[in-house]
């Protein structure tokens, strides 16, 4: 008789979650869902310790951290050499600030076009690439590529903090007067999208 009353209430207690759920309004289909523009942008979003290829038509200011219009957080940083570097001193110009890491694929393939891209443009364009991961042989990644342009550690994080940078690379524009302009979530991979980025 005890196992009758078990099964009763069990089977009770699945018809009530079935029909709960069923006319919830919060409960939506599977064809819902995958036709859902919520749903749609996951697969655009990159996950940092995947290091995905970005979908660049993914609004960047749908991330977190500064977006275009936004004053560029000032920062001071160490090069490779050891010399300081800051943001600040390149009031006048247009900068590239490119955050990066040695382990993420899309960075390794956005470098060469990079450094391409700032042989022909060093005079109008500053690049700025922040490496994240200072812990690894940074330099030794540099002369492997044949990087030229600047290249800073963040070695206290604060900096990666303070853009709020969830995935890598992530490429900020800023202008002349020190305003963000263009923000890209993911690998630029042709010297076409770098150029479009300062016009």
């Amino acid at each position: 008789m005890k196992s009758f009353f078990g099964i009763l209430l069990i089977a009770l207690l699945v018809y009530t979650f079935y029909v709960e759920n069923k006319s919830s309004p919060n409960v939506i289909s599977k064809d819902q869902f995958e036709q859902s523009p919520v749903n749609q942008s996951f697969d655009q979003l990159i996950d940092i310790e995947e290091s995905e290829a970005a979908d660049s038509s993914q609004p960047a200011e749908h991330f977190p951290g500064p977006n275009a219009g936004d004053k560029a957080i000032d920062f001071k940083l160490k090069d490779l050499s050891g010399e300081e570097v800051t943001l600040s001193q390149f009031k006048g110009k247009k900068v590239i600030i490119n955050f990066w890491a040695t382990w993420c694929p899309p960075c390794k393939e956005e470098m060469p076009v990079m450094e391409d891209f700032y042989k022909k443009n060093r005079d109008e364009i500053e690049i700025l690439a922040i490496n994240i991961d200072p812990q690894y042989n940074v330099k030794e990644y540099q002369q492997s590529l044949g990087l030229s342009f600047p290249i800073l550690l963040d070695e206290d994080d604060k900096i990666n903090k303070a853009y709020d940078i969830l995935t890598v690379p992530t490429t900020y524009v800023i202008n002349e007067q020190g305003l963000i302009t263009h923000k890209q979530i993911g690998a630029i991979t042709s010297l076409e999208a770098f150029k479009a980025l300062i016009k």
